[in-house]
């Protein structure tokens, strides 16, 4: 009998379920180790520095018996196959079970298996019946150079947090603060953003649109006066790029004589140009695109997007989710195929399956993009399994987006009309109308049932000037990170991996050096404080260029092609003489108070300074001590919404089971609740609004 190995307790069910169809239960025994076991410790830094930056690992007190149980069962087994994730994490997890079991033979920073008749690792990208078949029948050996990356990540991130974070301690007084190797430059991108959207200068200008008739209507919008186009683009340097943003000649001046001289100009169609096109479907997930599309549709944060996908891969429903590959494998483009054409038809289906080339320069070991298990288990014949909301939606999206690129491209025809007047003005519209919708019917049904419609006009005709409209608008600085934004840049700079974007996120929220502003991330004062510290003292650590060379170097150990000591070495030697530099300068950080203004202490008129807690962010009285005074950081009602006993502003809160309600805000004096509001949903979401 042979022991196998897998990481989560729901792979195991799926392994065991698997193996119970195939009837091969009796001839295997599935264990899970529930994650890590064997870490680095963190009551201290656990890293040799004098020795070639040997690490430390000790067994968690908690998986203690877990341990016990494990080598009980190998002495038991004839064979152990190590089933772990396919990345480098689960490789290292596998690496961690191979030593605890004596299979391990190590010397700094080199390392052999031993024993390998008896020890196997399998590697398959979906948990069924025939990928864990094929990955029995044919096993391989640890890859240690995997392992070796994993552990150079853990080292670099461990030097950096347990060095710099005591220097925070130091300058900043707070000594819960920590540094991390990306997690710095992700909150600097943030941070330099914000700097950014301060620094620049809004104007106002004017877009003129105009109604015109015929035999229908046409909305155009004023583009050329005097042949010349009142539209200008401007560009401006940003931390982690350019910001193009547009505007036009039109001021307040302008628009007045525009609107009291268009008016009297006579009109017709000057240009009607047609051209066909075909749209195609984008590629399939990677783990980043997956996070970033859940975050726009769903408004799912990165950590759990993940959390969900992990679940769906462990239940056998999708492909393993930690990729930067958009490869799909021949099994799946050709059952997707023949389901495409038994379900929508055959002009929906490809005659040759359809590839995409991955733009990732260093795509990692799973080498497949992320997609259903099966082409034709669909979203409807799941509904049975033990799949909650979230995993449902998170599913849909997976799975329309790997079957829409089987499909035939949309068909579309762009339609533009350019309206000009005696006076040498010119309106421009555009329509576009889906000829064919082809992927759309799966992806965008919607949009392709709303672009149903172009103008029968032509060239020459003449046309009427109904109305002019000016509209006000003003230049917008470059928008603040959100999470798929921010996840977006990170991978375009080549700063952190696929597996390492939500933690990096959901850190630097916790640790409250950033703010979630509803869909955005907003830099906290101590956020900027710390960012600034560390990019003046830290140069060449916390910069793009440098973050992303790293990232290189992790890559090229993964594959053989670097050495681990290398690395460490080219990083800690320039990286220590910042840090003795630092160290010796005993200057002090000030970190600007978040002060709630608008408002001051009930107690004693004190201000209210912003601080953080067990349960995040609420405000207290800058006379603390003599004050204790403490309030929530409150989402208040607006408008005519009132405490009707006392007058005072209705706030929002939740129940132990999530459930909305509204209290009064001079709880516990006021102890007043309601659970509704008059008006729609749409007006109550309109009248929310923070604190600040």
């Amino acid at each position: 009998m042979s022991l196998i190995v897998v990481e989560s307790p729901t792979k195991a069910r799926t392994f065991n379920r698997i193996l119970k169809i195939k009837k091969l239960d009796t001839k295997y025994y599935v264990f899970a180790t529930v994650g890590h076991f064997r870490d680095l410790p963190r009551k201290n830094i656990s890293i040799d520095l004098e020795h070639d930056f040997k690490p430390t690992y000790d067994i968690q007190t908690k998986k203690d018996k877990m341990v016990k149980e494990l080598r009980q069962l190998a002495k038991e087994h004839d064979h152990i196959f190590l089933a772990t994730d396919p990345d480098r994490e689960g490789e290292a997890i596998a690496y961690h079970v191979a030593y605890v079991l004596g299979h391990v033979k190590e010397k700094w920073p080199e390392f052999t298996i031993q024993h390998k008749d008896k020890l196997k690792r399998i590697i398959f990208h979906e948990i069924t019946p025939r990928a864990l078949e094929e990955a029995l029948a044919h096993p391989e050996d640890i890859r240690t150079d995997l392992v070796k990356a994993q552990q150079a990540r853990r080292i670099l991130d461990r030097v950096v947090g347990y060095e710099v974070s005591p220097l925070l301690w130091k300058k900043m007084g707070k000594n819960w603060l920590s540094a991390g190797r990306v997690q710095t430059v992700a909150l600097r991108l943030i941070v330099e953003r914000e700097k950014e959207i301060e620094k620049f200068i809004q104007e106002t200008y004017f877009q003129i649109v105009g109604m015109f008739q015929n035999s229908e209507e046409i909305k155009a919008q004023l583009t050329h006066i005097n042949n010349e186009s009142v539209e200008i683009k401007n560009k401006i340097p940003l931390f982690d790029g350019e910001y193009e943003y547009t505007k036009t000649t039109i001021d307040e001046k302008k628009k007045d004589e525009l609107t009291k001289s268009l008016p009297d100009d006579s009109y017709s169609i000057d240009d009607v140009s047609k051209e066909e096109a075909e749209r195609f479907p984008p590629p399939p997930y990677t783990t980043s695109l997956l996070q970033q599309d859940a975050f726009r549709r769903l408004r799912f944060p990165s950590k759990l997007t993940m959390r969900i996908a992990q679940s769906l891969y462990e239940k056998g429903l999708i492909t393993y989710h930690r990729t930067d590959s958009f490869n799909l494998s021949s099994k799946f483009v050709f059952s997707a195929k023949d389901y495409i054409e038994a379900t929508y038809g055959k002009e929906y289906a490809l005659e040759k399956p359809r590839g995409y080339k991955t733009k990732s320069k260093n795509a990692q070991e799973a080498h497949e993009a992320i997609r259903p298990t099966k082409a034709e288990r669909s979203l409807k014949e799941i509904k049975k399994k033990k799949l909650n909301d979230n995993e449902r939606k998170v599913y849909e999206l997976i799975y329309n987006r790997a079957l829409a690129t089987q499909m035939q491209p949309a068909k579309v025809r762009n339609v533009r009309v350019v309206i000009n007047g005696k006076k040498k003005s010119s309106f421009q519209a555009e329509f576009q109308h889906v000829l064919f919708d082809g992927f759309m019917k799966v992806l965008m049904p919607e949009y392709a049932k709303s672009h149903t419609h172009e103008p029968m006009v032509k060239k020459g005709e003449t046309v009427t000037l109904r109305s002019l409209e000016p509209v006000e608008k003003k230049t917008w600085p470059p928008f603040r990170y959100n999470e798929a934004s921010l996840i977006r840049t990170l991978e375009e700079k080549s700063i952190g991996r696929p597996s390492t974007y939500a933690s990096i996120i959901s850190v630097i929220i916790d640790k409250h050096y950033v703010e979630r502003m509803s869909r955005y991330l907003k830099p906290a004062p101590l956020g900027v404080s710390l960012s600034d510290y560390l990019a003046n003292g830290f140069p060449d650590l916390f910069n793009l260029q440098f973050t992303a060379e790293m990232e290189d170097g992790l890559d090229e150990i993964a594959n053989g092609d670097k050495k681990l000591l290398e690395l460490l070495q080219n990083f800690y030697k320039p990286f220590v003489k910042e840090l003795e530099k630092q160290q010796k300068d005993n200057s002090h950080i000030e970190v600007k108070e978040d002060i709630l203004e608008g408002e001051v202490c009930k107690k004693c008129g004190g201000t209210l300074i912003a601080k953080y807690g067990r349960f995040g962010k609420f405000y207290a009285c800058s006379n603390y001590p003599k004050c204790k005074y403490i309030r929530p950081n409150y989402t208040f009602v607006n408008g005519p919404y009132k405490c009707p006993k006392d007058g005072a502003r209705l706030v929002v809160k939740y129940s132990k089971n999530g459930k909305r309600f509204f209290g009064c805000e001079n709880y516990p004096e006021c102890k007043h609740v309601q659970w509704f509001l008059k008006g729609s949903e749409a007006e109550i979401k309109g009248k929310l609004t923070s604190s600040k």
